[in-house]
């Protein structure tokens, strides 16, 4: 029987296909175009990205239009569902939130657009609370509710190589990138508010990657925890932090690795890092 409610959420929550279909889940792409071509997120592979990054080769993201969202609230209610929890990437980062609440006026079902303020599995992870309970049958205010729960107390932080390319995109202000280049300082970085903000310069990149490990395990402490681990074109580097975290945190869940998609890799480049740290 389906569930009630249906979960939508997009792409750069980077989501397995796994984990959407043992759920309630539907994701809407955003798209990449490189070159001049614009493909959906998930149709071609970060590491084209990345290798577009490094040959100067164009490359830029788009939102879902909002006909994309009504067209998908309303295959959710042909489906059988009575509401929809829609819930996004950071609308400081994207019009994909702004998309959804255009969309979602069109609905022939009730639809409760969620901001994430966050991306990658800071998305994900709110997307599987709420798919959970809607499978488990809540209704649409306590499917909100399990996603803001988790949305509370999930922290992501990160490393680049470079600022450049968030700079390119207007992620982060070039007051910041300057910072990031000057003596060869390494940027670790967090999302707060729903936008990316400087945490702590560092000196060299294996330095980075120690401290972004000591801060995940700081912010886990003793609770149980859901961690992921999230690379661009640095699977070695990304594997090795995993396996530390998942030593130094034993109340862990196993932690989830995996590279992020071409929209987020646009905007972050190659080497990138980072850690989700999310209650259980």
């Amino acid at each position: 029987m389906a569930a009630r409610v249906q979960v939508v959420t997009d792409s750069t929550a980077g989501l397995s296909t796994h984990e959407v279909l043992r759920h309630p889940l539907t994701v809407v792409p955003l798209q990449v175009v490189i070159g001049g071509t614009s493909y959906d997120d998930g149709a071609t592979s970060a590491d084209a990205v990345a290798e577009a990054l490094k040959t100067f080769t164009p490359v830029s993201t788009s939102r879902p239009a909002p006909q994309t969202f009504a067209d998908t609230y309303a295959a959710c209610a042909a489906d059988g569902a009575e509401a929809v929890v829609s819930i996004h990437l950071s609308g400081d980062m994207s019009g994909t939130f702004e998309a959804a609440m255009i969309g979602a006026k069109e609905s022939p079902i009730p639809v409760r657009v969620v901001d994430s303020r966050s991306l990658g599995m800071g998305l994900g992870f709110p997307a599987l609370a709420a798919a959970a309970a809607a499978a488990a049958g809540a209704d649409a205010a306590a499917v909100e509710a399990a996603a803001r729960a988790t949305m509370k107390f999930t922290s992501a932080y990160f490393y680049v190589d470079t600022l450049e390319y968030l700079r390119r995109g207007g992620r982060i202000g070039a007051a910041q990138a300057l910072f990031g280049t000057a003596l060869a300082v390494k940027p670790l970085l967090t999302i707060s508010g729903g936008r990316i903000v400087p945490l702590e310069k560092v000196r060299t990149s294996s330095r980075a990657i120690a401290r972004l490990a000591d801060i995940a395990v700081q912010r886990a402490g003793d609770a149980p925890v859901q961690l992921a681990v999230h690379h661009l074109s640095s699977l070695e580097k990304a594997q090795s932090l995993a396996d530390d975290l998942s030593n130094r945190l034993p109340k862990a869940e196993e932690v989830v690795l995996r590279e992020v998609g071409a929209v987020i890799g646009a905007h972050v480049g190659p080497g990138l890092l980072a850690v989700v740290v999310s209650p259980r």
